[in-house]
């Protein structure tokens, strides 16, 4: 994501380890928040007459105060196991799919090419990583048992048992269950994400002209920005499709009639506000993390480039 034409392009070894490294880094920051969003996805508090939902800090303070703080990095594990190679993935994707749509003779992708690169990457990243990570992630979370009490026993100690517990009772394909949902939900927030992300930082450059790199604070803010673009836009397809995998499959039941009995029951049940429940939770965990993912994604990806020779121009001159 350098700004000059004229370097060197950037090797698909830096950009796997630099979006692994940057991913990370949002794990170990963000988990409690998508712990919350979890639950409040789950939740069915609301539904019943003379209740209201729980919103997002009674859920955190719920879930506190039942099950201890550490029950808000349930599931870090599984997030842990499968953030470093979603976003190796991600990038490196990325970055594959723009250069394959970039125009031969200026070397320039367009917004639109940036947009589908972003989409492709998307869905790279659920098929190959984010749909099984999900699903062992969300059956962790789903878990109300307390930390604090050893003689309460979860079905799922952790991110290794759930994989074979799943496997063992429900098979191999559940660990894709809402695969589709999955694909669809990452798409689109990562062909908004990249777009908002590399305009964004074409206009702060624009303004900029004599910064060759972003200050790290304008890159945290270009990708907070570009981070809340994709929550807002699925909020739906993320809230049926966390039902969709914290559930068993119904025999003879398909994927598709399933999606539709679950959106068809929270309409009835729970109305239209059940559709966006856990939006709040979930931009202010996606939008700081795609904030902490691109600033050390830039500086690890710069840090990288340094290490490697510089290369000169024919006019002698080189970056």
């Amino acid at each position: 994501m350098s700004r000059s034409g004229n370097k060197k392009p950037v090797g698909f070894a830096t950009h796997i380890t630099a979006g692994g490294f940057a991913g990370a880094c949002e794990a170990l920051t963000c988990q409690p928040l998508d712990t919350i969003k979890v639950r409040m996805q789950l939740s069915r508090s609301g539904s019943v007459p003379g209740t209201k939902p729980r919103g997002f800090f009674a859920t955190g303070a719920y879930i506190v105060n039942r099950e201890t703080p550490l029950a808000l990095y349930k599931g870090l594990g599984a997030v842990l196991s499968g953030i470093v190679p979603k976003m190796s993935i991600r990038f490196a994707s990325f970055e594959a799919y723009k250069g394959w749509l970039a125009n031969k003779e200026t070397g320039k992708t367009s917004v639109g090419g940036i947009f589908i690169a972003g989409l492709g990457a998307g869905t790279t990243e659920a098929v190959a990583v984010v749909t099984p990570m999900e699903v062992v992630k969300i059956r962790l979370q789903a878990q109300q048992h307390s930390l604090a009490d050893p003689l309460e026993v979860p079905r799922y100690r952790n991110a290794a048992h759930t994989v074979y517990t799943v496997i063992r009772e429900e098979g191999f394909s559940a660990l894709y269950r809402g695969v589709s949902l999955t694909a669809l939900r990452q798409a689109t927030n990562q062909g908004a994400n990249f777009t908002a992300y590399q305009e964004l930082k074409a206009l702060a450059h624009r303004l900029q002209p004599d910064v060759t790199e972003l200050p790290s604070y304008q890159t945290m803010l270009i990708g907070f920005i570009s981070g809340a673009t994709g929550p807002m836009s699925n909020a739906p397809i993320d809230t049926i499709k966390t039902r969709l995998q914290k559930s068993a499959s119904t025999p003879g039941v398909s994927a598709f009639r399933r999606i539709v009995n679950i959106g068809e029951d929270m309409w009835r049940k729970e109305g239209v506000r059940s559709f966006y429940k856990g939006l709040t939770p979930r931009i202010l965990r996606v939008a700081p993390g795609q904030a902490i993912v691109f600033a050390v994604y830039e500086k690890v990806s710069t840090f990288l480039e340094h290490l490697q020779p510089k290369t000169f121009e024919d006019d002698g001159y080189a970056e």
